[in-house]
């Protein structure tokens, strides 16, 4: 087989079916950042050029979205492959978590970090297909490992939640400070 073909067979196999979409995302969110550095970035005048703020921002959405004019090119010129859809609806779906964290940090000033953190531990792991009382008896008890381990070892600071507020004097001053 010729190096050509060798090298062609080569990006065939490691090509991804999205790439096509990803190239278009990405040289669109770059060409749009670019064009807000002017609005976003201040110039300091009598400064040097490799002191000025929007010059290090510049130099780099420049070069993101050249290589992603590039990428692009280079995906327009390539061979179709099928799944691309699916592949972008993978993508999509992987956003799914960000949501699930975003819920998570809603939660947390309200009921607790302790309440949040074990809700939260129980319902990803059955969205992830677990079920045995194995697996959820687990996630109770790292989730406990974990807010007792940032609480109380590392003092890290917290919201305690408002539903505290409603627990007995004594019980409401160890949850505050232990969980």
């Amino acid at each position: 087989m010729s190096r050509a073909k060798t090298l062609q067979a080569l990006f065939k196999r490691y090509r991804r079916p999205g790439d096509i979409v990803f190239a278009w995302f990405i040289l669109i969110v770059s060409v749009f950042l670019l064009s807000q550095l002017f609005a976003q970035t201040a110039f300091k005048p009598g400064a040097k050029l490799f002191a000025q703020p929007r010059f290090w921002p510049a130099v780099s959405l420049s070069l993101m979205a050249g290589f992603a004019a590039l990428h692009l090119l280079g995906s327009l010129l390539s061979e179709r492959i099928e799944g691309r859809w699916k592949e972008v609806l993978l993508w999509v779906s992987s956003l799914e978590y960000a949501g699930w964290f975003i819920g998570y940090a809603a939660l947390v000033p309200w009921a607790g970090y302790l309440p949040s953190t074990i809700l939260f531990s129980l319902l990803l792991v059955l969205r992830a297909g677990y079920r045995s009382k194995a697996a959820l008896i687990s996630s109770v008890v790292s989730a406990i490992a974990i807010v007792v381990l940032f609480k109380a070892f590392l003092q890290v600071k917290l919201p305690s939640g408002r539903v505290y507020e409603l627990l007995p004097d004594g019980l409401r001053q160890v949850m505050l400070t232990y969980f």
